[in-house]
Order: C-alpha cells, then sequence, then structure tokens
C-alpha cells in the first residue's frame, strides 16, 4: 500500500522525528511503500493530534495517531493506521482553494553530519511556513543524500529560496530566484524571526559566481567556518570507516595485523593503509571544493596528500584546502583570457597553477613548521599527566554542551575527528561522551520530577533519551529553547565532568559517531564499563541539577497570569 506519512507540529521536532524513523523502519512488515507525493499515496499517515487542514488530501484515507505510539509500537501503529482510516474530507473554513497569490517557498537544509539538526530544521521550517499558509517543499542534504528533492518546476513556480546549510551545497539550480542564507540552528531555533528576515533580506542568486558587494563582507567572515565543516563532512565517513576497521582488526589481537595475509593485517590495511590515509586528502579537498567549487578539488587533494607525506597532518591539510581554494579562485575570477582560450582554464590552467602554487608552499614553506607543531601537539596529548589529561577532557566536554550542535559544539567535534588521523583517540571518546549527556539528562530530569514538567515535555524527554544514546546533542535543544538560564549551565556542569571522567580513564573511542551503538562492535571503545561510568555520572549531575532547579510550569503559568 503506497503510504504518506505527515508531522503535525505541535508534537515537537524532535519527537516527530524519531517517530517518522521509527515507522519508516518496520513499514516493509506492513506490505507498505512510502511515498512523497499525497497525489501518490493510497493512505495518508498523520503522527500528531489534529487532522491537517489540506484540500491536496480530499478523498484520501486518512489515519492520525500519536507520535508515543509511533515510537513504543510502529507496527501496532502501522496496522492500525491501515485498518482505521477514514476518507478525509477537507473542511474549506477559509479559501476554497490555494490562493493564486499564495506565497510560494522552497529551502534546503544541511549539516556537517546529515544527521539531527538538518532534518529538525527542516521540520521547523514546513511547520512555521504552513502556520503562515505559505506552500513549502523542504529538500534534506542528509548523510544518505538529497532527500524530498526539489523539481525544477517547483523552483521556476518558487517565491522564494531559503538555505539553511552549515556546509556548502550545490545550489545552481535556484539561479535567478530570490534566496535567503542561514544556518540550520537559527532555522530551528528562531524559525519564525529568519523566517520574517527571509522576506526582508533575500538576494537574488547567481550561479558560480560571489553574491552583491554589500554583502560579501558578511559572507565571507561566515564562509572559512563553512568550507571547514565542509570539508569535515566529506572526511567524516573515512574517519568512521577507517576507525571501525581498525577497531576490529584489534579483535584478533592489539598486534596481530603485523601476521602477513591474516584477516587482521588485512582490516588494517583497509583502514589505517587506506581509509585514514586518505582522511587528510579528502578535507583538504573539499575544502577547496567549498571555496572554489571543482577547479579547487585537484590542488586541494594534491596538497593534502602532500600535508601527508610532510607529517603536516590535518593541521597542514586545512592550510593546503584554504591555500588550494582561494588561489583556484582567484585564477578563475581574476584571471582573463581570449574567448578562444577560455575554455583551457578549468582543464589546464587551474589545475595546473594552483596546484604548483599549492604544492611549493606545501614542500618549501608549510610542510616543516606545521609538522613540527602536529609533532610537539601530538607528542603532548599521548604523554599529559592524569591533571592536563582531565582539564582537557573537561574544557572538551563543556563545549559540547554548549551550544548543541551550534558553532562552539562543531568545533570541539571538528578537533576530536582531526586528531583521529594522528592515531590519537582519547579527545575523541571524552567528546561523544560528553555530547550523549545533554539529551539523556533531560530524559533523566523528566523521569525523576515528572510533576514539573507537562505532559508534552515529559514525552519529549523520552525522545530525547533516545536520540542521547545514539551521540545526538540535539535532542535536548527543545527543553534548551524553553529554558536556557537553566539547562545549559547544568548541561554544561554534567558534560565536563563527564569528558573529564572519560580522559582520567583514558578511555579510546577509534569511531567519530554512533553513540552507544558503537559499542556493538568490539574493541571500537575501550574500557566499556568506565566510559559507561563517565557517561552516566555527567547524566546524574546535568539531569539532577535540572530537576532540582526546574520550575513546576503551573507556577511559571500562574506567573504569566499575575
Amino acid at each position: 500500500m503506497k503510504t504518506l506519512l505527515l508531522t503535525e507540529g505541535a508534537q515537537g521536532q524532535a519527537r516527530s522525528y524519531l517517530a517518522k524513523r521509527m515507522l519508516e523502519s518496520v513499514v516493509a512488515k506492513q506490505d507498505i511503500t512510502l511515498v512523497e507525493a499525497a497525489q501518490d499515496a493510497e493512505l495518508i499517515v498523520v503522527i500528531g493530534d489534529e487532522q491537517p487542514q489540506d484540500a491536496t488530501l480530499n478523498g484520501k484515507r486518512l489515519f492520525v495517531g500519536s507520535a508515543e505510539k509511533a515510537i513504543r509500537e510502529p507496527e501496532a501503529f502501522l496496522a492500525q493506521a491501515k485498518a482505521e482510516a477514514q476518507p478525509y474530507q477537507f473542511a474549506d473554513t477559509t479559501v476554497a482553494a490555494p490562493a493564486k497569490g499564495q506565497m510560494r517557498v522552497v529551502a534546503v537544509t544541511a549539516c556537517p553530519t546529515g544527521v539531527a539538526h538538518t532534518f529538525m530544521a527542516a521540520e521547523a521550517i514546513e511547520a512555521e511556513a504552513k502556520k503562515r499558509g505559505w506552500w513549502v517543499k523542504v529538500e534534506t542534504r542528509g548523510s544518505v543524500g538529497a532527500g524530498n528533492e526539489i523539481t525544477p518546476e517547483e523552483v521556476a513556480a518558487a517565491d522564494l529560496v531559503i538555505v539553511a546549510a552549515d556546509i556548502e551545497v550545490d545550489l545552481n539550480k535556484f539561479s535567478g530566484k530570490p534566496m535567503y542564507r542561514t544556518s540550520t540552528g537559527l532555522a530551528l531555533k528562531k524559525t519564525a524571526q529568519e523566517l520574517d528576515k527571509a522576506l526582508v533580506e533575500s538576494e537574488t542568486f547567481t550561479a558560480m559566481k560571489s553574491t552583491s558587494s554589500t554583502s560579501s563582507k558578511k559572507k565571507e567572515s561566515a564562509g572559512a567556518y563553512r568550507h571547514l565543516l565542509t570539508g569535515v563532512s566529506y572526511m567524516l565517513p573515512m574517519v568512521v570507516a577507517g576507525g571501525l576497521c581498525i577497531a576490529l582488526s584489534f579483535v584478533f589481537g592489539i598486534e596481530a595485523f603485523k601476521q602477513q595475509g591474516t584477516l587482521a593485517a588485512a582490516l588494517m590495511q583497509i583502514g589505517g593503509g587506506s581509509a585514514f590515509a586518505l582522511m587528510v586528502p579528502v578535507l583538504a579537498g573539499y575544502i577547496a571544493f567549498s571555496i572554489a567549487d571543482r577547479p579547487g578539488l585537484t590542488p586541494g587533494l594534491i596538497g593534502g596528500m602532500l600535508a601527508v607525506s610532510t607529517g603536516a597532518g590535518f593541521l597542514g591539510g586545512i592550510i593546503a584546502g584554504f591555500l588550494a581554494g582561494y588561489v583556484a579562485k582567484a585564477i578563475s575570477s581574476k584571471l582573463h583570457l581570449p574567448q578562444s582560450m577560455e575554455a583551457l582554464k578549468p582543464i589546464l590552467i587551474i589545475p595546473l597553477v594552483a596546484s604548483l602554487i599549492t604544492g611549493l608552499a606545501m614542500i618549501y614553506i608549510v610542510g616543516k613548521p606545521v609538522a613540527a607543531i602536529m609533532e610537539g601537539l601530538t607528542h603532548w596529548l599521548q604523554a599529559m599527566g592524569t591533571a592536563n589529561a582531565v582539564i582537557l577532557g573537561a574544557i572538551l566536554g563543556a563545549m559540547m554542551c554548549t551550544d548543541m550542535g551550534g558553532p562552539v559544539n562543531k568545533a570541539a567535534y571538528a578537533f576530536g575527528v582531526a586528531l583521529l588521523s594522528t592515531q590519537t583517540y582519547a579527545p575523541m571518546a571524552a567528546i561523544m561522551a560528553a555530547g550523549m549527556v545533554p539529551p539523556l539528562a533531560m530524559g533523566f530530569a523528566t523521569l525523576v520530577a515528572r510533576n514539573k514538567f507537562a505532559q508534552s515535555e515529559r514525552e519529549g524527554g523520552k525522545a530525547a533519551l533516545v536520540l542521547g544514546l545514539c551521540f545526538i546533542s540535539e535532542g535536548a535543544i527543545p527543553f534548551a529553547a524553553r529554558d536556557p538560564m537553566r539547562v545549559l549551565p547544568c548541561c554544561i556542569a554534567g558534560g565536563a565532568l563527564t569528558g573529564a571522567l572519560s580522559m582520567f580513564f583514558g578511555a579510546k573511542l577509534m569511531a567519530p559517531h554512533g553513540g552507544l551503538f558503537v559499542l556493538l562492535i568490539p574493541g571500537a571503545i575501550t574500557p566499556v564499563i568506565q566510559y559507561l561510568i563517565a557517561i552516566v555520572a555527567g547524566t546524574l549531575l546535568a539531569g539532577g541539577l535540572y530537576a532540582l532547579l526546574k520550575r513546576p510550569d503551573v507556577e511559571i503559568a500562574e506567573e504569566k497570569l499575575a
């Protein structure tokens, strides 16, 4: 049966996202095929408490059910939907059909990992746009590619394009359209304000060219960070695959890979010899790609390889990426040739000249000093005493809990991921453990202080617990948005404790993501028990503090009335 899944905004973004994922995981057992358009659907399933007001659903079989049941019993939820769905009749209380002059908005969301922020920002934009009576479609550039892809016809009909992205994404298809660019964090937390700004501050987008001179400075200031995150996002799969392959080789013994011809040796060759060897070149290549598009990729990859061969590591890779990108961009925009020779620029002149400049700079200028810095940093990290390790862990842990997926959080995360290329695994362990604390703490607080939370918050707490186990810090965002002055300090304290304990125990993590599910891979996390103790300690501290400090909703409501 062809089925369309919809979410009703009042359910909360995190809970709706989790419910959809749970239903998607069991649709095959129910003989259900998911579709993305209402006209193709035989059954409409709404996750929420209210029927949608949408004329396009008229005559379709429709079922409305709670997110709680969809999360707890997805198979039973879908079975009930198939059995109890009723034909939908659109109650025309305003206008008979969408007005001809209705605002039409298309949007794109993307974050470095392509998981939580990407989809939560998309749902927030959809919910707010529908509140305003706008037609809206949001394309998600997630971890498995583009979802809900915007068609050329929809682009042509759109009045406004909103891009909520923390990484560079291909926007060529929106050329000529009014465009407003923001981050996923702002789109999620300040959705109404960002949509208001989009109406006022949008500028016509021209593909392959920079925006108008009035906004170029502003874009450049935020650009360097975005370029770095773009490189990190493309590097992540290398880190995950390489780290887990190395961890699997250790299952056969710590030094088993030294025996040539064994499975352990093959796994080490895949992870350490190939995936990890490509980490820095991919980082540099896609930083350059983000800056200069395709012309930057070749000199960026070459610069990254030279960073590895000279010992400059990830710091050298970052320098090589920015150098290659800006050199390629400068040649592309500043070098003017006769029309007959312009075709040579992308295939000959830019790759050659940019690669020569980047390569020579890496060999003769950047390589040796940065290699010395990297060697010193690696030695310090690997040989640091307990006190320094605890302090570093506390700092990284606190950073992970400061803004739940914002710039500070991502800076700490990028630092941990980059260190994996130097076989330094302890900081990454502290970072992931601390990143799990905010959602786990909020879930714990809703359990121990149930009476202080509204029913919707208690349901959000259950979703936060699941998101926390998956290392999705964003699960705490709904709580932080409601009560930032209490939630954030509690989470920072809990994250700092967890990070400090993780470093104190000498915990090591081979993969940069996955949460506690990484435990399914033997050797991916060591030592396991102490690592879990660190996470539990931070969760109890943050959750317990917030449970004590949280003011009951009844009290807050009385104050507002007074």
